[in-house]
């Protein structure tokens, strides 16, 4: 479905919190039709600035912990991770260009 590396409850503290890199964090379910039209638009920001942000997945149902800890209550919700903090939050699912627009200050 995406190219984009899962995280997990488990795994988002040493993945996300504790990178180094900026992380943009894809809240997604199964069942969600938007979650899926967006995946292959991350797919190609992933693809055109992975040198400048790193585009992760944490399905919402499998992870409900890390999900509740941020609030997620609409999916998708896209949030942007630099050293540890959330600094955008992006939710629904939107074309490439209005997305790019939406990350410009970290792409």
């Amino acid at each position: 479905m995406s190219n984009a590396k899962a995280v997990s409850d488990a795994s988002f503290k040493a993945d996300v919190l504790d990178s180094e890199k900026t992380i943009l964090v894809d809240f997604w379910a199964e069942w969600c039709g938007p979650c899926r039209a967006v995946a292959p638009i991350l797919d190609q920001i992933a693809a055109e600035h992975g040198d400048k942000i790193e585009i992760v997945k944490l399905n919402v149902d499998d992870n409900p912990e890390t999900a509740m800890k941020y609030q997620i209550t609409s999916i998708p919700a896209l949030k942007v991770y630099k050293g540890g903090e959330v600094v955008k939050t992006i939710i629904g699912a939107k074309p490439k260009a209005a997305l790019e627009s939406d990350l410009a200050a970290f792409i």
